[in-house]
């Protein structure tokens, strides 16, 4: 099987769905698109390379999950409406059947989000490498962004924090010295692989916050909340104040670590890909509200507030007390 053979047998498929707007797609030199008056385009692209982002080991369906949700969580966290991908695969060698399950599960996700597959690469490498490029639709002068958060403004997060690092541990096999229970059910442990490998894009929640006028700031968490948090106060200018009491991390990692452990994996563990967004305070009475009725397949919670300050540094309380940073600074939880 030549490399047109395999595009044509993998990637060129009537599952690939076929929206309106696509005016060409896989098949010639570039893609065309069509963008209506209304609207702007979001692009986001990432590169995942064997042994650095993904393990040798993983299912190929994972990995085609896994690459597609952490592009289309780029859209969420600028509330666009995605619409478009394109695919660059290197692989060392054609394996039929690692094909046949990276597209069917690639396909499963863009059917779920009225995605099309517009076109693409195939390369033979050393190493299995997936690149996509997702694009969406935002309406035009709207978008969520790093730099408009705003003095006052509440920060929230999405879902439950923490899961996906301690995942990866398990994955690796690492000897993890603190785990609270050695014979916790091994459901706890399946769950936070599972949220490492199969992470939630937040797509629904983004575009809600931005449709509805409720946040003008957000991004994914895929290094760590204090990491990405930082990188808000870097482009806004301002502080934060967080309340580590009120970090959202899940039953099953309470089941396998302290409060002191979970807490601290809420903070630096990455790979999450939950939002983490601003509201405005004269905005606040009326999002809870609305929020509180949504049909919204997640969870919010607030978690602090952005405050003055030019040095772009984030100060943890408790209870009103505050923690020093240096406890939570270069933490590694599964460190031999």
């Amino acid at each position: 099987m030549g490399e047109f053979d395999l595009i044509t047998h993998y990637f060129k498929t009537q599952q690939n769905p076929q929206r309106p707007d696509v005016a060409l797609s896989i098949g010639d030199d570039c893609a065309i698109l069509n963008c209506p008056p209304s609207q702007q385009i979001a692009i986001t692209t990432d590169t995942m390379v064997e042994g650095t982002h993904f393990l040798p080991t993983i299912s190929p369906k994972d990995l085609a999950y896994k690459a597609l949700a952490t592009n289309l969580s780029d859209l969420a966290a600028m509330g666009a409406r995605p619409a478009w991908v394109s695919l660059a695969l290197t692989l060392p060698k054609i394996n039929q059947d690692w094909l046949k399950d990276f597209s069917e599960a690639f396909f499963e996700v863009l059917t779920k989000e009225n995605v099309t597959l517009i076109g693409g690469d195939t390369t033979q490498g050393k190493l299995h490498c997936i690149s996509i490029t997702a694009q969406g639709l935002l309406p035009k002068g709207r978008a969520l962004r790093r730099d408009k958060a705003q003095i006052g403004d509440y920060i929230f997060v999405s879902g439950t924090l923490g899961d996906s690092a301690a995942g990866l541990a398990f994955l690796l096999g690492k000897e993890i010295t603190n785990l609270k229970n050695h014979d916790a059910p091994i459901f706890a442990k399946n769950y936070v692989i599972s949220r490492h490998l199969r992470p939630t894009p937040r797509i629904a929640l983004g575009q809600y916050l931005l449709d509805h006028n409720f946040s003008y700031c957000a991004l994914d968490i895929s290094d760590g909340l204090l990491a990405d948090l930082g990188h808000i106060l870097e482009r806004s200018h301002c502080h934060a104040e967080l309340d580590i009491e009120k970090l959202p991390y899940s039953e099953e990692l309470a089941r396998l670590f302290s409060q002191n452990d979970c807490e601290k994996l809420a903070l630096t563990g990455g790979e999450d890909y939950e939002l983490c967004f601003t509201v405005p305070a004269t905005k606040i009475k009326d999002f809870q509200k609305a929020i509180a009725s949504s049909d919204l397949p997640t969870q919010v919670t607030c978690i602090g507030r952005i405050t003055e300050g030019k040095e772009n540094k984030i100060t943890l309380q408790r209870n009103g007390k505050v923690v020093d940073l240096s406890l939570t600074k270069g933490f590694d939880h599964f460190a031999k």
